[in-house]
């Protein structure tokens, strides 16, 4: 089992077909992290803004590149506040901490402050991505990662349970592998997560586990090292 993760979510993970937040979603990650957190796990996320900004709104609305990756990272905070409000209807003491300072609703983000809270028991919320413009949210948690000494990430994709080499939902022959290196993840131009974030991860060998979010219990599974998802290491 690992001490310390990172959990690695999408926006859309958090959303259903009409709503831009599902509280069932919420409570059922809740739930599970808060058992995780009872089993003297130190719980770190990191959350994108895909239900309310991606980078194609760019070319769609004829908006620059940066300035939509600007309202990306509030969309990534507004997320993260609702976590937290999730959070700690069941108990779970939480803090926010964002890359773009915004101290009436959060804490700014300090690695050290982070690390403290995590040895308190508290779970952490990194919100505003990096914190800058041209990075994804995937870099964001592949850095964090690396400054907190994550021993994993865990990233919960959204009705996918793992890593396939042709997209499973068009191509039903894709083939699932249950191990990979980060260097097969660069050659085969495997779609885990952009190549900064991969060779980060790589560099400051960190784990990576790549699971369905929407099978029961699986976040829990995933850090007891039971996850039938795809596992990314350094060695493969």
């Amino acid at each position: 089992m690992y001490k310390r993760v990172l959990l690695k979510l999408s926006g859309e993970a958090l959303s259903n077909d009409k709503n831009i937040f599902d509280r069932k979603i919420l409570e059922d990650l809740s739930l599970q992290i808060k058992e995780i957190v009872a089993m003297g796990v130190e719980v770190a996320i990191v959350v994108g803004g895909g239900n309310f900004v991606r980078g194609k709104m760019a070319e769609e609305l004829n908006i620059e590149r940066s300035q939509v990756d600007n309202m990306g990272m509030l969309g990534t905070v507004i997320n993260a506040l609702a976590i937290q409000g999730a959070l700690e209807m069941m108990g779970v003491e939480t803090r926010v901490q964002t890359a773009v300072e915004m101290t009436k609703v959060a804490e700014p983000y300090i690695p050290r402050r982070a690390i403290r809270h995590l040895e308190k028991g508290r779970v952490v919320i990194f919100g505003a991505g990096t914190g800058y413009a041209f990075f994804s949210t995937d870099t964001a948690a592949a850095l964090r990662a690396s400054e907190i000494g994550a021993d994993v990430i865990l990233m919960g994709k959204n009705g996918v349970d793992g890593v396939y080499n042709d997209d499973p939902k068009v191509n039903p022959d894709a083939i699932k592998y249950e191990n990979l290196s980060y260097m097969e993840v660069l050659q085969k131009q495997l779609q885990v997560m952009d190549s900064t974030a991969t060779s980060m991860c790589m560099d400051n060998n960190i784990d990576l586990i790549v699971f369905n979010m929407n099978e029961k219990n699986n976040i829990i599974k995933a850090v007891k090292g039971e996850s039938n998802g795809t596992k990314v290491t350094v060695g493969g």
